[in-house]
């Protein structure tokens, strides 16, 4: 039986139909196989977090659980990413859709593709707001084996 984890999955846009575009992105992570949809944080909008002069971000947090890899679960939203036109031209520049993992179960990776926890987790307080707004109203984790 695979491993299923909580994965916190950060949600952005900044161009084009913010509300439209989260609101399929958050269809479509609910379709990722493997992967159940458990809740999601009110949007919030916020100011460009480095990167060129842009539009603000509306942002969103979606906690999910899954039993695909770190990996492969990442190369899902990427597919998700693409399929909302999201274009990688600029480092930090305005993008119809931005999904990052945030946390992923209890993991710690480190390498070129993926870094768990992200990063930025503790810079970002909209991120640690909207997780703590997902922890109240999530279910409890699962303990069936």
């Amino acid at each position: 039986m695979s491993l299923v984890e909580r994965v916190y999955v950060a949600l952005g846009s900044n161009l084009g139909d913010r509300e439209g575009t989260l609101a399929r992105a958050r269809a479509s992570i609910a379709q990722i196989p493997l992967t159940r949809l458990l809740a999601v944080s009110a949007a919030e909008e916020t100011d460009p977090v480095g990167g060129p002069p842009q539009g603000r971000f509306l942002n969103q947090m979606a906690l999910v659980e899954t039993s695909l890899d770190p990996h492969r679960f990442l190369k899902a939203l990427q597919a998700i990413e693409d399929r909302e036109g999201r274009e990688r031209i600029e480092r930090w520049g305005p993008r119809t859709l931005d999904l990052d993992i945030v946390k992923f179960g209890t993991r710690r990776l480190r390498d070129p593709d993926l870094v768990v926890p992200h990063p930025q987790l503790f810079q970002r307080d909209f991120w640690l707001r909207e997780m703590e707004e997902l922890d109240q109203m999530a279910p409890a984790a699962s303990t069936d084996d």
